[in-house]
């Protein structure tokens, strides 16, 4: 160790004896200063605006845009530690010398890791600083990020020690260093569609590998990918001082080569094992682990799990996961495999015309068959791997998916969910969505009855007025289907009796009145305890209100108004209350992003008061209008042409009026809950994606909230996460400043002095 210790030191002043490590150091100080400075005064700037800017401690810091300057620094650091001793002759002295070639090498290498501690000090000095300015900023993360970029440093030291050893020439060990960063940036997409060798090689990609550290999740996978690489680099600089000291063949060094290769491809294919990898997340609110209710749902999932991704050649989103992406496909179930590690994952290829096709799957005059083997010569695949429509129907019908991309997870003993792509801009399904899936295939979830018949609005109607879009739409993330929910038409005159294993019915704009068979239907649904959300229309009062008189509700004569200078006045936007925020936690996205839900025609409700409706119900208003601006038109019916116009006379006030009621009671031995709404257009598919200026329409999330009341909490899944408190810098701009000039002009500036009258002190000796 004493030998070592002296070949850093003597490493160390050549270092530091010579101007490049000096200007390395100086320009890698203005560099991170200029990040860490921009980032911080963006944050304040943004604070000043109003702004409210949560995790100030990932986004002020900005450590993940400093990694480029080491990708260019470090080569031409390393490029001299083995080259200058080729070149000058004094190699020839070091084995002579009663030193051995590992501490030739390690001395060589601790030298560059101490550098790497001064390169890691500027940038600690930041976290200082951070750490005085930042309410209450996240240490823990601070020090991750701390170890990514030091690690980082170390990985690509011992690359550039080996690239060293292998030529004389400087300048050539430097470009082959790049190269080689450039090649282990690469790797990754080398041979992936071959099974074994596909894991290898992604192992082997440095690209990412400090992603983890940097968001805070210490993984064992990624610090043993260090460990081994940085190990592997360094043996294969030892062997290769020892191959020119030691005369052997050529076969025998290349079998020495090799075994250290080889073995630290299999460490690391083996630390790879989802079962044997080891995580801790030091954030402080736990971002980079799954939910505590995520986490508990995979716990109750016994037995392996299988996920089945079947990718349609001829479907527009094929390329998500080809075999040569599969590794990267598989990232998004990380995190469920690090609490279900015996989750499988599996990949069915085939080709089916589909009602959305890629580019590739139209071509005139050929089958379907031809069509995959040209398709498959454009995107140099295997034809051998696709199986035809026919073929696949033997393992599974995907007809009514349309033959888009899904998974299928399945459990040993047969319970199956599915995950779809979505048409926005996340399109992979994210913790709610594949949460929802083993939610469903763990335990019983809701089954949704959506009454048809009577007019009443129609779950597959793609149209205006249907509610395909938030029911069982498969490409949209808010679905009901893709949120956990079965969905179910239930027609009251053809059946029986309303099924047992329905325990939400939705009885929507019905426009002409129940028969007394079905009213007696409706009636024993209710008895049981069974949830329901009834939904009524202007116009459409007398044929409602027979059924909302069961729970001590009536749908208002006329509609409501609230006249605006752009839209009709039959528009409404209206707002949760504060109970309906505590009843239903999703509703407070909208007033936290000044959003509101917008009603194009609604009836006022009517009930008895807030304490009770009769039949041991509980009435709260959950949306209703306000005070002033907005009444209850009963004169006005043509609001395209005419302009209401507010006449007490009839009868017409400013007043609050409910749109949306929540009703609860005790029933069954469970709690039985009611939603009246008088308006259905706001659940439409237009009005679910209508757009309008100076409106912030967030309709989506009132479905949310209504089928999370409804289905008792259990879905859609809660996947909220401790609010971040880091979101408050303790600066003035005149304070930023100040620290801008220290850390771009000073700190640079003390080290380049420091620098100068080192090296001219050294020249005077």
């Amino acid at each position: 160790m004493k030998k070592i210790r002296k070949i850093a030191n003597t490493e160390l002043q050549t270092l530091f004896y010579s101007p490049i490590a000096w200007l390395i150091l100086v320009l890698f100080a203005v560099q991170t200063a200029l990040t860490f400075t921009g980032g911080m005064k963006q944050s304040l700037q943004s604070e000043m605006m109003g702004q409210n800017f949560p995790n100030l401690t990932t986004w002020a810091f900005r450590y993940w845009q400093m990694l480029d300057y080491l990708y260019l620094y470090i080569p031409l650091l390393t490029m001299g530690l083995m080259s200058r001793e080729f070149n000058s002759g004094s190699i020839k002295l070091l084995y002579s010398s009663p030193v051995s070639n590992a501490q030739i090498i390690l001395g060589k290498y601790l030298a560059m890791l101490i550098y790497g501690l001064v390169l890691t000090g500027v940038l600690a000095i930041f976290g200082v600083f951070g750490c005085f300015v930042i309410k209450d900023v996240d240490i823990p993360l601070v020090l991750t990020n701390l170890a990514g970029i030091y690690l980082l440093i170390c990985i690509y030291s011992a690359i550039g020690l080996f690239m060293s050893c292998l030529t004389s020439y400087q300048v050539v060990a430097a470009i082959g260093t790049l190269a080689l960063f450039a090649g282990l940036s690469y790797i990754s997409h080398v041979w992936q569609s071959i099974a074994f060798v596909r894991d290898i090689t992604y192992w082997l990609s440095i690209t990412g590998r400090t992603s983890n550290l940097l968001d805070g999740l210490i993984n064992s996978e990624d610090v043993l990918y260090f460990l081994i690489i940085i190990s592997m680099f360094i043996g294969l600089s030892i062997l290769k001082l020892d191959s020119d000291k030691f005369k052997r063949s050529r076969g025998a060094n290349v079998l020495r080569f090799s075994s250290v290769v080889v073995i630290a491809m299999l460490l690391g294919y083996v630390s790879s094992r989802p079962a044997l990898m080891g995580f801790y997340d030091v954030t402080r609110t736990k971002t980079q682990t799954l939910t505590p209710n995520s986490q508990a749902i995979v716990k109750k999932l016994k037995g392996p799990l299988t996920v089945t991704t079947y990718v349609n050649l001829f479907e527009k989103d094929f390329s998500q996961a080809l075999p040569d992406y599969i590794n990267f496909d598989r990232q998004h179930f990380t995190q469920y495999l690090r609490f279900k590690p015996d989750m499988e994952l599996k990949y069915v290829y085939y080709y089916a015309q589909t009602d959305q096709p890629a580019p590739i799957a139209v071509y005139p005059g050929l089958n379907d068959k031809q069509r995959m083997e040209r398709a498959c010569i454009i995107e140099d695949l295997n034809p051998n791997l696709f199986l035809s429509k026919e073929e696949l129907a033997r393992q599974i019908d995907l007809s009514r998916e349309h033959y888009h991309f899904v998974r299928v997870l399945e459990t040993e003993d047969g319970r199956k969910g599915r995950l779809r792509l979505f048409n926005d801009m996340n399109k992979q399904p994210g913790e709610r969505e594949i949460t929802a899936a083993l939610k469903r295939i763990a335990m019983k979830l809701p089954t949704v009855g959506f009454v048809q018949g009577h007019g009443a609005r129609d779950i597959g109607n793609t149209g205006d007025r249907g509610y395909n879009d938030f029911t069982g739409s498969s490409n949209s993330r808010a679905a009901l289907v893709n949120q956990g929910f079965d969905l179910q038409s239930l027609d009251l005159a053809d059946s029986a009796a309303i099924p047992a294993d329905i325990n939400i019915v939705v009885l929507a704009d019905i426009k002409t009145p129940l028969s007394d068979g079905e009213n007696k239907k409706l009636d024993d649904y209710i008895g049981r305890g069974g949830n329901l959300l009834l939904i009524g229309e202007p116009g459409r009062q007398s044929v409602m209100n027979p059924i909302a008189a069961r729970f001590g509700v009536n749908f208002l004569p006329g509609r409501l108004v609230q006249p605006h200078p752009n839209y009709a006045a039959d528009l409404i936007a209206v707002q949760p209350t504060k109970a309906a925020i505590d009843m239903s936690y999703e509703f407070g996205d909208i007033i936290k992003s000044g959003g509101v839900v917008t009603m194009n025609g609604a009836c006022g409700l009517g009930y008895a008061d807030d304490k009770g409706t009769g039949n041991g119900f509980t009435a709260t208003t959950w949306f209703g209008t306000g005070s002033e601006g907005s009444w209850n038109e009963l004169e006005t019916t043509d609001f395209t042409d005419s302009t209401p116009v507010l006449n007490p006379r009839a009868g017409e006030a400013e007043t609050v009026y409910s749109t949306v009621l929540a009703l609860s009671r005790n029933q069954g031995g469970r709690q039985q809950r009611i939603i009246v709404m008088g308006d259905a257009d706001c659940l439409d598919n237009a009005e679910l994606t209508a757009s309008r200026k100076g409106v912030r329409s967030m309709n989506g999330t009132l479905v949310n909230g209504l089928f999370y009341w409804l289905s008792g909490g259990e879905v859609p899944i809660d996947v909220r996460r401790p609010q971040l408190t880091d979101n408050h810098l303790k600066l003035t701009l005149g304070g930023m400043n100040m620290a801008k000039l220290c850390f771009v002009w000073l700190l640079p500036g003390l080290l380049g002095i420091f620098g100068m009258v080192l090296l001219i002190r050294r020249r005077r000796k």
